[in-house]
């Protein structure tokens, strides 16, 4: 009979930071430190070599514990599918120790852990897909109202040299490479193929 285990993990996005206040948080729900894994990786998705050993590692009716909830992962899309693998797969309890809510071992009112977790994930995975688009929404918002007020947006248009007309006369010539008018004109073939483009055009 398989004996229930107590595991832990733990993330930072990048190799200087500190796991120390997840570490700790983690022993202190009495995990032992040969069964906490730990990456130093985005959570942008799943594919982190510490998380893939744990997944292995963990059987049926064993407990996995995070800090928050964001230490799991960034994408609650990819939050949702992993938790339901994990819990309805292989059967294993979740407790996300800041997030009381988000622990598959409680029951609320004749409901299970899962099922509320499950419910609190959907939430939490709309309240951000719809921050998401408020977020958009407002940097075009705040694009227009300054288009509005004359701010330009992009780089700079570059000055055209007073040697231009020069340079183009002899391009459209022969006498010199557009390549060659370029290098005279410092800048490279094809902005001044587009220039003689456009002053082709307004005449």
């Amino acid at each position: 009979m398989h004996v229930k285990r107590k595991f832990g993990y733990a993330r930072v996005s990048s190799r200087d930071q500190n796991l120390a206040r997840q570490l700790t948080a983690l022993k202190g729900a009495g995990i032992e430190k040969k069964l906490i894994y730990a990456d130093k990786q985005s959570g942008k998705n799943f594919d982190r070599p510490s998380y893939k050993r744990l997944v292995k590692r963990l059987k049926e009716g064993d407990e996995l514990y995070v800090k928050s909830i964001d230490r799991l992962g960034r994408n609650y899309d990819e939050i949702i599918e992993q938790w339901r693998f994990l819990t309805k797969i292989k059967n294993i309890d979740i407790i996300v120790l800041d997030f009381p809510l988000l622990d598959t071992r409680r029951s609320e009112n004749g409901l299970t852990g899962k099922f509320i977790a499950d419910l609190v994930l959907q939430i939490l995975s709309y309240v951000a897909q719809i921050e998401r688009e408020n977020t958009h929404q407002r940097q075009l918002e705040g694009i227009r109202e300054a288009k509005k007020r004359g701010v330009q947006f992009g780089r700079p248009r570059m000055k055209i040299p007073e040697e231009f007309n020069d340079i183009k006369d002899s391009v459209e010539q022969g006498t010199i490479s557009l390549r060659e008018g370029a290098v005279q004109l410092g800048v490279s073939h094809t902005t001044l193929r587009k220039w003689i483009r456009n002053f082709e055009n307004e005449q």
